[in-house]
């Protein structure tokens, strides 16, 4: 028994990197219009419009058919949701971490002479292309954008008003990773991880939180969503560097625009955070929808 737990531990791994990074269908993926779900401008855009439309449709159907103070009940939905984004967020973080190992430890050849494996994760060599397995994983981030959305759509019918900066930053996301996709965008791998890892603590929390448990004494979740948005800029530093250093990265022009947004998008977060540390109370609730 004792020789065969090890063998066991070592088939699972083995069996568990295989799902994640080596299965026919991560290995030969190729983003396409044609073949992928989701991957044209139009679907993007209109995707976006009908979620912004909807979430404000709903918020003034419910301003006229319900009293002002009343709330849609949504008994464990929120729960069940955070626990499955929790997940979702980290077989992705998992998924394209084993899969950069993979691509890495292949590909080194090729660029091994400019760049170190590091540098490889934030500027990706010109021509590369949205095929392999660190773009499967991208799509499956892409994909679960739209899973992100359904938050708004509960604060809608749980705060009875329209979470602005929230409907702003889920479709801004969206786009960026969107981006990535379409045009190969450096940084992307390392923005994956981040936002994968804490998105998969931060609805971890929120699933803690619905069921009941002890919340944190701080804004945890802004706090988190202050942190990737801090670390994504000092990583959007590093692409500049290397983009002038080691003769170019893939996707610059879409990393360009990338990088506006994330600066705006950390602002505004900035804003709320000094705002709830004077104590006013106007941000203190804005914090808290933002959290819900």
């Amino acid at each position: 028994m004792p020789l065969l737990r090890p063998a066991f531990m070592a088939t699972g791994i083995n069996t568990f990197k295989y799902y994640l990074s080596e299965h026919p269908l991560i290995v030969t993926f190729r983003w396409s219009h044609s073949q992928s779900w989701g991957s044209t401008w139009s679907f993007l855009f209109s995707s976006i419009a009908f979620y912004l439309i909807f979430c404000t449709v709903v918020h003034l159907i419910l301003a006229v058919i319900l009293r002002r103070g009343r709330t849609v009940p949504l008994g464990p939905i929120p729960a069940v949701h955070s626990l499955s984004m929790a997940l979702i967020s980290a077989t992705i973080f998992a998924g394209i971490l084993l899969s950069t190992t993979s691509e890495i430890r292949e590909t080194r050849w090729f660029w091994r002479r400019s760049k170190t494996p590091f540098q490889w994760l934030l500027c990706f060599p010109l021509g590369t292309r949205p095929s392999g397995r660190v773009f499967f994983w991208s799509y499956m981030y892409y994909l679960s954008r739209f899973l992100h959305m359904f938050r708004s759509f509960f604060a809608v019918l749980r705060l009875r008003k329209l979470a602005y900066f929230q409907l702003f930053n889920n479709s801004i996301q969206t786009i960026m990773s969107f981006l990535w996709l379409e045009f190969s965008q450096s940084f992307q791998v390392i923005a994956i991880l981040l936002a994968t890892l804490i998105y998969s603590i931060v609805y971890g929390y929120r699933f803690w939180t619905a069921i009941g448990l002890p919340s944190a004494c701080f804004p945890f979740v802004i706090n988190c969503q202050i942190v990737l948005l801090g670390c994504n800029l000092a990583c959007h530093v590093g692409v500049l560097l290397l983009h002038f250093m080691k003769g170019g990265c893939n996707g610059i022009g879409a990393w360009s625009l990338n990088s506006v947004l994330n600066g705006a998008i950390l602002l505004l977060f900035l804003n709320f955070y000094v705002k709830m540390h004077l104590g006013k109370k106007s941000a203190e609730k804005e914090l808290q929808k933002l959290q819900d």
